[in-house]
């Protein structure tokens, strides 16, 4: 069956951490050249002095860019032919101590939920930011916890080794938001974070067997943070929100903390042959 494949999908096939960092930089550069077309085009429905003041602008300015990235990501996976297996079982299940990664993102999203000052936010806003999240989750859980995690598997690489590479990858692609202006504390935390946070999301993977929830989990994730504070890493504003916002307020430290216990724990390695029908013998080295 090798032999039957277009180079394209052996090239794919067989893995690598460095074609991880191909795809995640080559999604990279295409989100960033559609956020600059779509400024172009539609720069005069985004409020350059409030991103989130109403629904377009929310969709224009942020959501959009991030829209045709989950599109090409789709495009991407068909041309490998992956698309049913990134959206399908996992090779490896989890353990039940996993959950517990579950039940911290989820509990803390919903507090920043219930403590949201709703009636400081533009109603269309609110439905694009809950779409902006669909789109981040998408996005970003395809791309990390499916190919990037997908890819290094194919290369051999032991659970552990695929958890923190896959989350180190997913650091790395937040550490761009330098780019973008924001101060180096900030980015320097987000990165902290987020490399915690993929941490969790790989953990959710493993335990619920299937992408989709991941997905989901993160989805709920920003919208929450940014509706409580107002803004993409932001601390408040002129909102005003509910009792619950300092406990809600501990999430990311909570999911900080979490991440320790996996660094410790996951194990397992994904039998190659069976998951993917690579045969030790036709690969000498690791691609």
């Amino acid at each position: 069956m090798t032999g039957r494949r277009s180079p394209w999908k052996r090239f794919w096939d067989r893995g690598g951490w460095w074609k991880a960092l191909l795809v995640v930089a080559a999604y990279y550069g295409l989100y960033q050249l559609a956020a600059l077309l779509i400024s172009l085009a539609f720069g005069h429905l985004i409020d350059k002095d409030d991103v989130f003041a109403n629904g377009l602008s929310v969709f224009f300015g942020v959501a959009a860019s991030i829209l045709v990235g989950s599109i090409l990501l789709v495009i991407f996976a068909l041309s490998l032919g992956w698309l049913k297996e990134l959206f399908g079982r996992q090779p490896i299940r989890g353990s039940w101590w996993m959950w517990i990664g579950v039940a911290v993102v989820l509990v803390f999203n919903v507090l920043r939920f219930a403590s949201v000052d709703y009636a400081g936010w533009n109603v269309g806003a609110v439905i694009a930011v809950l779409f902006t999240g669909l789109c981040v989750g998408f996005a970003e859980e395809l791309l990390i916890r499916g190919f990037a995690v997908n890819l290094l598997r194919r290369a051999g690489y032991g659970e552990r080794s695929v958890m923190l590479l896959s989350s180190l990858i997913f650091a790395a692609l937040h550490s761009g938001n330098l780019l973008m202006g924001q101060n180096l504390v900030t980015v320097a935390f987000t990165v902290v974070y987020t490399f915690a946070f993929g941490i969790t999301m790989y953990v959710a993977l493993r335990v619920t067997g299937n992408l989709i929830w991941p997905i989901l989990l993160h989805a709920s994730t920003d919208p929450s943070l940014i509706l409580l504070a107002g803004d993409i890493d932001a601390t408040g504003g002129n909102l005003h929100p509910g009792p619950l916002a300092g406990v809600a307020g501990l999430g990311n430290i909570a999911v900080m903390i979490f991440a320790i216990i996996p660094l410790i724990f996951v194990r397992g390695r994904v039998d190659r042959e069976r998951a993917y029908g690579i045969r030790p013998e036709l690969l000498h080295e690791r691609s």
